[in-house]
């Protein structure tokens, strides 16, 4: 497996940021939902190199209360970027109930994933909203590894306009975050939805380190693991395609 070179791909991922504005948002500013986590971590500091801190504005979107929201700030402060809060909690409460509300005229529950993708997809709302209201454009924060097994939103996390880490793996993006200067602690942070109290890891049923080797090489030891990836890339697969359309003849 070649050697990734996390200086050069950090330079080439500011190239790319820098080229992708001058042609679709030339002056506009980046705008990213700021979880805390490596993946906003990162995006938000190659932004910051690539077009000036002034020009990133980062959004906190607690649902309510968010108990490692200092990790977020910690970020914002550490990058000396604009940024503001807004709390989904009052929204999704009163869309969720509405919704069951609506669910029990016909005689059915509110899922489990219905409640774990719905705060995601109010996310991304409120990050369009500011970003629209700002002259920005909305920075994806999904990773290779991520959109390989679909472990995103639909219109939720996996939505943006451009996607700086969409052709990194997760240990990829450590490694820039570590070349970026970032806080060691936020880069390595165990990667959680926040929204069903489990890590990723537990989630998807086989660890990122496993799923990038296989991702980068072809090569996979443990034949459960393979068996779970290939199930969710397959299955997946649809979240990174356009929406088909009917086309008449």
């Amino acid at each position: 497996m070649k050697e990734f070179n996390a200086k050069k791909v950090k330079d080439q991922a500011v190239r790319w940021i820098r080229d992708w504005f001058e042609e679709n948002g030339k002056g506009c500013n980046a705008v990213l939902g700021i979880s805390g986590g490596k993946d906003s971590s990162v995006v938000a500091a190659l932004c910051a190199e690539a077009l000036g801190k002034d020009h990133v504005i980062g959004v906190t979107m607690p649902n309510g209360v968010q108990p490692d929201i200092d990790d977020s700030y910690r970020l914002i402060n550490h990058l000396g970027i604009r940024h503001c809060c807004v709390n989904i909690g009052g929204a999704y409460e009163a869309l969720m109930a509405e919704v069951k509300e609506q669910l029990g005229t016909l005689d059915t529950e509110v899922s489990s994933q219905t409640v774990i993708n719905m705060p995601p997809r109010l996310r991304m709302t409120a990050v369009y909203a500011v970003s629209q209201s700002l002259n920005g454009r909305v920075a994806n924060t999904c990773n290779l590894s991520e959109d390989w097994v679909g472990y995103s939103t639909r219109y939720g996390d996996a939505a943006g306009d451009f996607a700086p880490l969409g052709g990194m793996t997760v240990q990829e993006v450590i490694a820039v975050g570590l070349e970026l200067g970032l806080p060691r602690d936020l880069v390595q942070k165990t990667p959680s939805d926040g929204l069903c109290g489990k890590t990723d890891e537990d989630n998807l049923g086989f660890t990122y380190a496993v799923l990038d080797h296989y991702i980068r090489t072809g090569e996979c030891d443990d034949p459960v693991a393979k068996a779970r990836i290939d199930d969710k890339h397959v299955k997946n697969l649809f979240k990174l395609k356009p929406i088909p359309h009917f086309e008449y003849e």
